[in-house]
This record gives C-alpha cells, structure tokens and sequence, in this order.
C-alpha cells in the first residue's frame, strides 16, 4: 500500500472511532500536514466540523463548546508554531477539568531536530497540562496501524473523561504524499473494535474518610460549607441538604452553581465578600469548615479562611487533584460531589447541627449587606459597572448564560449576581484565569448553549481576543457581549501598583484609546455605545453578533465599588435594635 493510501485510511479509522466513543465536534485550522485528518473528519457525518483560522481561538473556541455539552471535543492542527497557539487553552481546561482531544499533525520522526521546515518537537509538547500523551506511529501499510489509531482515539475519550477530566494529546505525523491524487480511491479501514462511548466517572470517597470526616461534622458547633467555583456547578440539591441537615450556612461562589435554581437556597449566602471584608468579621469562628470545589473568587473569603487556620478544614474533591494553596486541609475526600454530599449527610448522627443562632447570624449579616448594595447601586447615577449583573439576571430568562470574564467582570459577578430562584448558568475561565481567550470560549458556549449566552468582559481582555469573533460571523453564532469598557486594566486600581502614580498609568492602567465599533463592524457585529440603563436593557435584545459597550471612568468606578462595600459593611455589622422593655 502506497504512503497517501496509508495515510488516508489510519486517519479513517482515528476519526470512526472518535465518533463511536461519542465525539460529536471538532475544531479544524487550516493546514497542509494535517490533511488526512482534515478530510477524514469532514467525511464523517457523526461529527461536527467547526472551521477556525486561529488556532488559539480554535482552541478556546473547543474549550467552550467542551464545557458547556460536557463532551470532549477534538481539536486539530497542522505542524510546528500552530501547535504551541494551543497551550494557554490546554492549561486553562488542564486546570478547569474539561475534556479535550488535542490531535497535533507533524512531520516524520526522521525529519525532526534535522532543520525540516514547520518541524518543531512536538511529542509530550504540553507537559503536565494534560492528562496522557502519545506520539502516534507512522501510518503504513500494515493492517494492525489502522486499529492502533483507532485504539488510541478510543483511549484518549476514556481518559479525557476518566476520574479527573482533562485535556489528552495524540501527536500524529504522516509522511508525503500526504492524499490520494483525485481519482484514486484507498482500501476502506479493516474493522476495528469500536468500544462506544464512555459514561464519566463518578467515583466514591472511602469509607474510612468519610466516616473521620463526618465524625468532625456531627461534632462542630460553627460548621460552615464554601462552595467555589466548578466547571458544570456543583450538585446543588446534595449540597443544600447537607447543609439543611448541619444547619450551615454556605458561601456559595457564583461559579459553584448554587446561588441560583430551584434548590433549597434558605442557607445560600451571596454577600459574603462585602461582609467578610470588614475587620469585624474577625468576631466569627467557625470550628469545622467543609470546602466543595476550586479556591473562591472572594480574595476576602480566601483570607477568613487563613485566619482559620486551626479549625477543621475538610476538602472534598475528585481523586488526583489538590486544590489547597494556603495548605488548610486537615481532612481529605476524594470522589464525587454528590457522591461526597449525600453520604456525609447519610452518616450525620441524629441530633448533629450547629449551635442556636449560628447560621441565623449568618443569614441576617448576608441579607442586610445584599440590601444595602442593592440600594448603592441604583443611587449612583453614572453607570457602574456593578450593576450590569444586576440588570442582566433581572432582564435575562431562565436558562440563560453568562460567561464572564477575568479580572474585575468575575469579581463583580460575585459581589452583585444575588441568589435567585431563576436558574442562570454562570461561567468563567477560572482555571488559570487568564484574560485571553474569553470571547472565543463564549462563542464555542453559544454553539452548544440551549438558551441565551451573553459574554460580560472587559476592553484589555476583548482586545486580546478579537480574531474570535470571526467564528460568530463564520457559524451564524449569537452572542451579545457587554463590553465594559474602562480604557484600561481596571483591576489595578484596587492594587498597591495605584500608589506609584508615575508609572501607574502608562505600565498598569494602560489605555489603549480604541474605538471597538471598527472592529465589531469587520465582523459582522451590531455595535452599541449605552450611555443609561435604559438604552442597556433595550440593547439586550436581537440575535446575531451584539456588543453592547458601556464607558466607565476608572478612578471612579473604584471610588463607586469601595462606597457600595462599606455600606453593605456598615448594614451588616450594624448593632441588632435592643429588646423592648416590658
């Protein structure tokens, strides 16, 4: 058999079984080395080719549509520069557990390390960030190679979806000539044991942790659950009768899934970055702190957390995987969360719970500092950025999408998106939390979302990524995209670096001055430039491309957010009224 048949026929058999294992999409950058793989794909009926001409757009793009169906998506790209463009999307769902099958084309083992042209090394590229590697063999002419790389597509679904989701790498290289001349028609593949589609895991803490684990909950006086971020949320229902049945309160990261839904949420705190940022917090002291999913985006939640240092710290999470930073953890689960959830509750002695009052206080702190920052925001008069989570979870429908962006436009879902029975689902690139990527991410969302998606995402971070948007125009996609647009990187105005004035703006504030309705133009966008709250909401509606970009000033916008914490401060710690006298 001739190289080109060879080729055409392993590249066949990969993608057959790439589709039998349940792939149902892949995103493709064009290029010559990955032919074989290219056609096969677009051959396949089973999967659905999505075209990209950036390959980090591609990648983010694969890493939205991958978290959002929560099936793994192949990812595709030619040799050499093209391949290392996938990096900071393999780190982000490396760290944020999502499934993806990254296939980079490559020259001959012969011709690498000998100055071949587009040839760089190529093989475990990706290091630690992704879960298995492997460097395909050469197709030839043996019958045995075909199934070999359908046995490693096979492998790779399985492990992308095993105990603890992630990225997976086949580096395939195929000599020239890369296809069949037209006309020719190459041997079908030999049949190949096609396993099918994998179910993910959902593996059970030990017995012996969870009965340590729930001994110290039955005990505790002051137990308090933090629920962080989690791609796909966490099961909220176990979670809130876990804590029904403690009778703690829980923080509930926006990004954890809880604060919104039909679930029980009577114990759901959502305010507690504006209470736990006073001193007088200090005053609280949980004995037993129980810790579902990543580190919390409330920098004030990470620091009470420290300062508890000698409690009880319980991290339940899936097996293989560590996150604790400030090394807390004094108990360790590894499972399932919902697994975790509902045995812990099903091990409670009868009689455990928290002492009188402990939760309650809890609950009056949270409701009070909501309030407050409710009425904060609709007294300033100028837009703040604050309120744009305020008004989208109002005008938004059940079933919607917001994916939000780094720096300040996740802080300030946490500090404003408020705990709502209208179920919203909320995401976040909070693995490695870069700004890059976002728009792409929030596009490959809306090719998989049910529902509405709508991108809330700062100018430094739109600007990093606007070659993403060609796949909105390309694929007919909608997406609305709140552009909050501060001519800078905002966050820094919160940091040490603002009180070095003489070089705060020109290395940190960093205004880059663009007019982005060009650029929404190029693409086939509708660009609106709001100037109140009123043309916000009428903005929101329409299909298609839609940025709707909204001018903040950015000292002023940091002299607005520290207003509306204090006064959710102040109303939180504000004395309880004295009892009437009799």
């Amino acid at each position: 058999m001739d190289v080109a048949a060879a080729n055409t026929r392993a590249a066949r058999a990969f993608v057959r079984a790439l589709a039998a294992a349940g792939v149902a999409d892949a995103c493709i950058t064009p290029g010559s080395r990955s032919t074989p793989l290219t056609i096969a794909f677009a051959e396949q009926d089973a999967i659905k080719p999505w075209l990209h001409l950036d390959e980090r757009a591609s990648s983010y793009f694969a890493l939205g549509l991958a978290r959002t169906s929560g099936r793994p998506v192949a990812l595709l790209c030619t040799s050499g520069t093209a391949a290392a463009n996938f990096h900071p999307a393999i780190a982000e769902a490396s760290l944020s557990r999502i499934p993806l099958i990254v296939c980079t084309a490559d020259r001959p083992p012969a011709l690498r390390d000998a100055g071949s042209p587009q040839t760089i090394p190529q093989p475990g590229m990706f290091g630690p960030n992704v879960r298995w590697a492997a460097d395909l063999p050469l197709p030839s002419g043996d019958t045995a190679v075909a199934a070999r790389f359908a046995a490693f597509a096979t492998r790779a679904v399985h492990v992308s979806l095993g105990d603890l989701p992630g990225p997976v790498h086949l580096n395939m290289p195929f000599d020239e000539p890369l296809v069949a001349a037209p006309g020719e028609h190459p041997p079908p593949a030999p049949g190949v044991i096609e396993v099918g589609e994998p179910v993910r895991a959902q593996p059970a803490p030990a017995t012996a942790e969870l009965e340590l684990a729930a001994n110290v909950l039955a005990h505790a006086r002051q137990p308090l659950i933090v629920a962080g971020p989690e791609t796909g949320g966490l099961p909220a229902s176990e979670v809130a009768a876990l804590a029904a049945a403690l009778d703690a309160p829980v923080l509930a990261d926006p990004l954890s899934g809880l604060r919104t839904g039909a679930h029980d949420r009577s114990r759901i705190l959502d305010s507690y970055d504006a209470v736990l940022r006073d001193p007088r917090s200090g005053a609280i002291a949980p004995d037993c702190i129980l810790r579902f999913g990543a580190i919390p985006t409330s920098k004030a939640t990470g620091q009470f957390l420290v300062r508890h240092r000698s409690s009880a710290h319980i991290q339940a999470d899936l097996p293989g995987s560590w996150r604790d930073p400030d090394a807390l953890t004094t108990h360790r689960l590894s499972g399932s969360p919902a697994l975790t959830a509902a045995a812990l509750r099903a091990m409670l002695p009868p009689g455990s719970g928290s002492e009188p009052g402990w939760a309650a206080g809890w609950l009056a702190r949270d409701r009070a500092a909501r309030e407050a920052m409710r009425s904060a925001c609709a007294s300033f008069e100028e837009p703040f950025e604050g309120r744009v989570f305020l008004e989208l979870q109002a005008a938004l429908p059940a079933g919607a999408t917001i994916v939000v962006g780094n720096s300040m436009p996740v802080r300030d879902l946490d500090s404003f998106l408020f705990s709502d029975a209208k179920q919203l689902r909320l995401l976040s690139n909070r693995g490695a939390n870069g700004i890059d990527g976002v728009t792409s991410s929030a596009l490959g969302t809306a090719a998989a979302a049910r529902g509405p998606v709508v991108l809330v995402i700062g100018d430094l971070s739109f600007y990093h990524d606007l070659t993403g948007l060609w796949a909105a125009k390309r694929h007919g996609l909608s997406l609305t995209i709140v552009l909050v647009n501060n001519d800078g990187g905002g966050i820094f105005g919160y940091l040490p670096q603002a009180s070095h004035p003489d070089v705060f703006e020109e290395w940190f504030g960093t205004p880059s001055g663009l007019d982005f309705s060009h650029a929404v133009a190029l693409f086939g966008g509708r660009h609106t430039l709001v100037r109140d709250w009123a043309g916000f909401r009428s903005a929101l509606t329409g299909g298609g491309l839609n940025v709707i970009e909204l001018r903040t000033g950015r000292q002023r916008n940091v002299a607005l957010h520290r207003e509306a914490w204090a006064a959710a401060a102040s109303a939180a710690w504000a004395p309880s009224p004295a009892p009437a006298s009799t």
